[in-house]
């Protein structure tokens, strides 16, 4: 396993990090039943595992179902051996709107204190705003708060979890996010314009996304009608095989990895042999030069629809 500063915060954390959502809640491809969650046991059997084959960057949500409550059994007494990242509940009603200034700050304190009772910690190393959007980036209360908590020893570094490269953006203009967690992969390649800034400013990056819930596996080849165009075009990837990369998960991966700005992939687990394969795709040797940039030239090239939160909306995952 190889280690990364992430960013300028003076946190190392390991190359891949661990995907928290799954363990909490339905999540991925065609997972919309309960029966497919494993067990909790199984899940902390699993968290384990991870840690002892090297993976120290464990990431979370709030809203991530039993997750937080996992993670906290899994990690107590052995805390420091981790770094984690956990989010803020979400800040929008269900109108969409947003709660006065007052409220948000409330919200942000109450929810600090509810990841905390369940991870069974007194820090969070990274405590980030969960979907943060232009509006909620502009809003003087929040980075009050966040800067309140920090200095109250309750979060290490502020960070956010971003969509939009105008998100990102303006987030980087703002100068105080030490961590922005983003999605980036082979299809939806779009925040990679922001990442020389982001190195030149300290800030750490965290990709997620890297498989698209699953889509840049095989089991994108049963996709939606509606997704037609997307499964065809995950086809053209198949060029960048080679004797070393013979399948789109390994390629998806080292891909992602390939870039030195960011500090961890983030990886969703749900079986132990998903962490060993990981493990063995994360080994240092990535794309070259050459194949990186056949890699960019194939990203998808309608980047506006890639939208998982929608098509899961409209019912096509």
């Amino acid at each position: 396993m190889q280690y990364k500063y992430l960013g300028n915060t003076g946190l190392k954390v390991s190359e891949v990090a661990f995907g928290g959502v799954e363990i909490g809640m339905p999540y991925g491809l065609k997972m919309s039943q309960a029966k497919h969650m494993l067990q909790k046991q199984d899940a902390i059997k699993l968290l384990h595992h991870a840690l002892d084959q090297g993976i120290t960057l464990f990431d979370t949500a709030r809203l991530y179902g039993e997750s937080e409550n996992i993670m906290g059994e899994a990690f107590q007494g052995i805390r420091q051996q981790i770094v984690l990242a956990s989010k803020c509940r979400h800040f929008r009603n269900p109108d969409g709107t947003l709660p006065d200034k007052f409220a948000l700050k409330h919200i942000v304190r109450q929810s600090i204190h509810e990841s905390l009772n369940a991870l069974k910690t007194d820090y969070i190393d990274v405590f980030m705003m969960h979907h943060a959007d232009l509006e909620m980036l502009e809003i003087d209360e929040i980075y009050e708060i966040f800067t309140v908590l920090q200095k109250e020893g309750l979060i290490r570094y502020p960070g956010i979890s971003v969509y939009e490269v105008e998100e990102t953006k303006l987030a980087l203009d703002k100068g105080f996010w030490k961590v922005i967690q983003l999605p980036f992969n082979l299809m939806d390649q779009k925040q990679g314009i922001h990442f020389k800034q982001a190195y030149e400013q300290g800030v750490g990056i965290i990709g997620r996304s890297v498989l698209m819930r699953g889509l840049l596996t095989d089991k994108s080849f049963q996709l939606h009608p509606e997704l037609r165009a997307v499964q065809d075009h995950i086809l053209k990837y198949r060029q960048l095989f080679n004797s070393e990369i013979d399948n789109l998960v390994a390629l998806a991966m080292k891909f992602a990895a390939s870039f030195p700005e960011i500090s961890s992939v983030l990886v969703g687990f749900d079986k132990i042999k998903f962490v060993d394969y990981a493990l063995e795709i994360f080994n240092s040797k990535y794309l070259n030069e050459e194949q990186v940039a056949l890699a960019k030239s194939l990203s998808y090239p309608d980047q506006g629809f890639l939208n998982l939160a929608q098509w899961d909306n409209n019912g096509w995952l």
